[in-house]
């Protein structure tokens, strides 16, 4: 499933038009995204928690000359933890 078939699913079920059905869809990721940049973490009852945890910089090996060594910076990075309703609607 795409963006564009969730909008048609949310608008469909809710009675939207498509339009709004699609504002709807990006109000939602606006606002993940806007608390995960902030530190914080999203949770959602059942479905999962959203969170952005800081990868530490390492030393890394130029794939263009391997003999090469290169510093790669720390970077935040989203991280989902599945919740317990989706992992046993998962398991069959």
């Amino acid at each position: 499933m795409n963006k564009a078939e969730l909008v048609d699913i949310v608008a469909s079920k809710i009675g939207l038009s498509k339009k709004q059905g699609e504002d709807t869809v990006n109000l939602i990721f606006d606002t993940i995204i806007s608390v995960l940049k902030s530190g914080g973490e999203v949770t959602i009852t059942g479905f999962g928690t959203f969170e952005s945890r800081e990868r530490k910089g390492r030393m890394g090996v130029n794939p263009r000359n391997p003999t090469e060594k290169i510093q790669i910076p720390s970077v935040r990075v989203p991280k989902f933890k599945a919740g317990k309703t989706l992992k046993d609607a998962l398991r069959v």
